[in-house]
């Protein structure tokens, strides 16, 4: 089974994306600090980090690219995620996919799979 971490800070989120990623049979890590992702991700070694580009505290573009300037890390699948259109800045900061908030589920778990089909 996949591994899917989450870089979220909303709560209500985090709940509603594990259930749904669960569902579609993925074994959910989500990551309630941020003050050291890649850290984190290399000690999970998930197969996809579902990364906001708000956090309370931390910037996920900046994250994105410490994480991909680092050749200690295994690395993984990115896609961010954000309510405002940063499409552009995060793929120029090493994100596989960027996903606009708000997303259908379905539209999430499709970007997901062709991620760890790629």
């Amino acid at each position: 089974m996949a591994k899917v971490m989450l870089v979220e800070d909303d709560p209500t989120m985090i709940s509603l994306l594990r259930t749904l990623l669960e569902i579609e049979g993925f074994v959910v890590q989500p990551l309630d600090h941020f003050t050291d992702v890649p850290e984190s991700i290399r000690a999970g070694q998930p197969d996809v980090v579902l990364m906001d580009v708000h956090l309370k505290g931390a910037d996920g573009l900046e994250i994105l690219k410490t994480l991909r300037a680092s050749a200690e890390i295994q690395q993984p699948k990115v896609i961010l995620t954000s309510g405002l259109d940063f499409r552009h800045a995060a793929m120029s900061a090493g994100a596989n996919e960027f996903v606009l908030k708000p997303y259908m589920p379905d539209e999430l778990i499709e970007k997901i799979k062709h991620q760890l089909a790629s």
